[in-house]
């Protein structure tokens, strides 16, 4: 890897953490809501008490903790196994199409049709977006 290369991996790597982190952080706060938890002018509230904060019963913040581990595990195995070395880049653009598309959802739903904006929420989604722009730039370095 160049040391450009290296770089945009490494802050893509850790936006996956942080991701992961705030959606693990945000599935306690579905599991056991604490008014204490949430940050601001109380949104996230509004947005965990809604009930587009699931899917068919699964927490959004569940399903944000396994696209952010997938990314994490195809992360960490890209620069170690042959298979995610040769294809690791492309994957990660694929899990974070994904995750951006899913993003742009929450957030047309917190802004149209909650109108509240959690602020866990929306550092998660800026980590996402930043995530799959960093994959489009990684995806076309890639010799």
């Amino acid at each position: 890897m160049k040391n450009t290369d290296t770089w945009l991996y490494r802050i893509s790597f850790g936006l996956v953490v942080l991701g992961l982190a705030i959606s693990i952080y945000m599935t306690i706060y579905k599991l056991f809501p604490d008014n204490k938890m949430c940050l601001g002018s109380g949104g996230c509230n509004v947005v965990n008490a809604s009930p587009y904060s699931e899917v068919n019963g699964v927490p959004v913040a569940v399903i944000g903790i396994f696209g952010y581990l997938s990314l994490l595990v195809v992360h960490f195995f890209e620069t170690r196994s042959g298979y995610f070395k040769k294809n690791g880049t492309l994957l990660i653009f694929g899990f974070a199409l994904t995750g951006f598309l899913f993003t742009a959802y929450l957030i047309y739903v917190e802004i149209v049709l909650i109108q509240a904006l959690c602020p866990f929420c929306v550092t998660s989604q800026i980590s996402m977006t930043l995530i799959f722009l960093l994959s489009i730039v990684r995806l076309i370095r890639q010799p």
